[in-house]
């Protein structure tokens, strides 16, 4: 973006507002000779012209005007680079389609107080996307540089009947009915099977082995932690704004020619709607990458202050070792993000799919290495649980974990972590989301539509498979009998099915054999206690797939365990409360589980929305008014919860990429140092 008071970078003929009033630039054709040579800046006002150099990129215009940067006056020149080939949201070459671009900026302030060391005139620089730029700033005033990517969300594709979208989605499907894609590890840059083969299975047809893939041993594993490392100094010494481009163009990858392929993967590997798919497998996952890089690039300008005889820097290295990514299988994007982002800032990295997200999963290393990721810096490598933690945490290289999963898993990988500190050559970042019992809580004054929408959809979509899903209802006795009126109602409506064929499914079967027992296993003990009713749903068949029906019960006592506990499943349990305990349910919100991921508040009054944001601070990393608590956006709701929930790192925000870095501080002082003692002692 340009400095305040001038225009973006624009089309050549495209008008640029001058600073402070002075009027309206004179734009220069790229062969100007200005452009070209720059010579204002390389003539004998510079008593260090080796030094002080500005390095154009290929197609600059420049705009020379008088305008008053300072007290003093004096002529400045703002140099603004035209956008780079615009990248298309349809992956296409984009000339003319804009989707994202470049915006760099470059000011140089009057002569008479930047242009001579004198005054403590300095350097600035950085690259973007293989163009570079240097800029020069006074001590007593500055002007804003900006550089980085401008990019927005993926707009989700809608399927309707007739639209090209549907109809390369429809022929990815049948391209893998009855398929199964042999799926190795990835050691090396080489593919390696060993005799320890799996199969992924279709979650709503189980008959249909979709994926045939091998576990990686603990010798493998070591394996893939030696040639990590053989990559990481490579790696890490590659500009930020190269590792950006590949990430870029993976993105663009996916949301043009291989969009239908993921999302068909998703669909039949992991039981997704088409819509769920969609938001994950492409919109969440393309605004991973695209936003991640933005954040990557902006942080590089993220720099400390100088003063007039010395240059502070920071610089932005990866952690030194290798990073193990776990991820689970209900988000294709969070496998993609929880290897590439620590990969985006310098690390290589051991990622372990999950078991029953394999082929979407390889679909995504694959297109990342198409994009041009070198081999080496993710191994992929699925492999047993325990197998896995256990050898890359016994690894004196062993620098960060990126979880997604279970608390018992994150707990013990913890334990693991602290009882091999000793070995480690740093103290590993460690970084986990473990999911929540997340609640909608409606107060008297909520709009019955909203909550009930709301909640149908927040509590069933993916079968209340997603760590956001609400699995807990308080609702006023005022409102209960018209909110479960329309509930019952609503849920009728709901169909539950094969979502590859019926693009009319709400949702499919549950992942696997394990889950489908667990939550068969909570109905039980719903028609078993006395505290509980089963207002609708519960019918489970796993004959051909793993199939619960959606399920809402009521229960009469707050603190039951299936108040309290999380199930992962298409269950929903409600507690209705008198509306004049309101107050008494904010803290029993707040105090009946050990999670802390995501909640909702139904309201209509302010003072009740202040109020429950004061005394649910803790009780949700991501707290939402009036909608329901899923449905998270890359960039504009940055995800996760603290508790037992997780870590609160924020995937999504710009924040995040923090953590997979290990910055350094430099200091460059350009003026001798003549004399040790200090002006008090002469």
């Amino acid at each position: 973006m340009a400095p305040a008071g001038l225009g973006n970078a624009g089309p050549a003929g495209a008008k640029v507002q001058a600073l402070s009033g002075a009027g309206r630039a004179r734009l220069l054709p790229p062969h100007h000779g200005l452009c070209q040579e720059l010579a204002a800046c390389q003539g004998p006002r510079w008593s260090k012209p080796d030094r002080f150099r500005a390095s154009l990129p290929p197609h600059p215009f420049a705009i020379p005007f008088p305008a008053p940067f300072s007290e003093g006056g004096g002529e400045g020149l703002v140099l603004a680079q035209l956008p780079a080939p615009a990248l298309s949201r349809d992956g296409r070459d984009g000339r003319g389609t804009p989707g994202w671009f470049w915006a760099e900026s470059v000011v140089f302030r009057d002569t008479n107080t930047c242009c001579g060391e004198e005054v403590g005139a300095r350097r600035e620089g950085g690259s973007r996307g293989g163009l570079e730029c240097q800029f020069f700033s006074s001590p007593r005033r500055r002007w804003g540089h900006h550089s980085a990517i401008e990019v927005t969300n993926e707009p989700i594709l809608e399927f309707k009947p007739g639209s090209p979208e549907r109809a390369a989605l429809q022929k990815a499907l049948a391209d893998l009915k009855d398929k199964t894609e042999a799926i190795p590890c990835v050691v090396g840059g080489e593919e390696v099977w060993t005799s320890t083969v799996r199969y992924q299975l279709s979650p709503f047809n189980h008959a249909h082995k979709v994926a045939k893939y091998c576990y990686a041993n603990k010798e493998l594993i070591n394996k893939a932690i030696n040639a990590a490392l053989a990559a990481r100094k490579e790696w890490d010494l590659k500009p930020v704004q190269e590792r950006a481009q590949i990430f870029l163009k993976a993105a663009d990858m996916l949301s043009g020619p291989r969009r239908a392929e993921v999302l068909a993967k998703t669909m039949i590997g992991q039981g997704k709607t088409v819509i769920q798919a969609e938001i994950d497998a492409a919109a969440e996952l393309i605004d991973f990458f695209r936003f991640n890089a933005k954040y990557a690039l902006e942080l590089e300008h993220s720099q400390p202050l100088s003063v007039d005889i010395s240059t502070n820097s920071m610089v932005y290295r990866g952690l030194e070792g290798f990073v193990a990514a776990v991820s689970p299988f209900n988000f294709t994007a969070i496998g993609g993000n929880l290897a590439g982002a620590p990969a985006l800032m310098g690390n290589v990295v051991l990622w372990k799919p999950s078991d029953t997200a394999l082929l979407s999963s390889y679909a995504v290393y694959k297109i990342l290495l198409e994009a041009g990721l070198p081999p080496n810096v993710v191994q992929f490598v699925p492999a047993d649980g325990p197998v896995f933690g256990d050898t890359v945490t016994s690894s004196e290289h062993f620098c960060g974990l990126n979880f997604t999963g279970s608390v018992p898993t994150f707990k013990h990988l913890w334990k693991q972590v602290s009882e091999n500190l000793d070995r480690y050559r740093n103290f590993p970042r460690l970084a986990g989301e473990c999911g929540g019992k997340n609640f909608h809580l409606v107060h008297s004054s909520a709009d019955v539509a909203s909550v009930v929408n709301g909640t149908l959809r927040s509590a069933f979509e993916y079968g209340g498979q997603k760590c956001s899903a609400c699995s807990r209802l308080y609702a006023p006795d005022s409102l209960w009998p018209q909110i479960k009126e329309k509930l019952l109602e609503e849920h009728g409506k709901i169909k539950v099915g094969d979502p590859t064929q019926d693009f009319g499914t709400f949702f499919s079967a549950v992942i696997d054999d394990k889950s489908f027992a667990r939550i068969k296993k909570w109905i039980e003990h719903a028609k078993k206690s006395s505290n509980l009713t089963i207002l609708a749903g519960g019918g489970c068949d796993d004959s051909v797939g793993y199939f619960v029906q959606p399920c809402i019960v009521e229960s009469k006592d707050p603190r039951d365990p299936i108040m309290k506990e999380e199930i992962f499943g298409p269950i929903l349990t409600v507690y209705v409360y008198p509306e004049k305990r309101y107050k008494e349910v904010l803290e029993l919100i707040d105090t009946t589980t050990p999670y802390g991921l995501t909640g909702a508040l139904f309201a209509q009054e302010k003072s009740i929305i202040d109020e429950a944001r004061s005394l649910l601070r803790n009780a949700a990393g991501n707290f939402y008014i009036n909608d329901k608590s899923t449905g998270a956006v890359v960039a504009q709701q940055p995800f996760g919860g603290s508790r037992i929930s997780g870590t609160n790192d924020k995937p999504g925000g710009p924040h995040y990429i923090l953590r997979w870095t290990s910055p350094q501080a430099i200091k460059e002082t350009h003026v001798p140092l003549r004399d040790w003692r200090y002006a008090y002692m002469q």
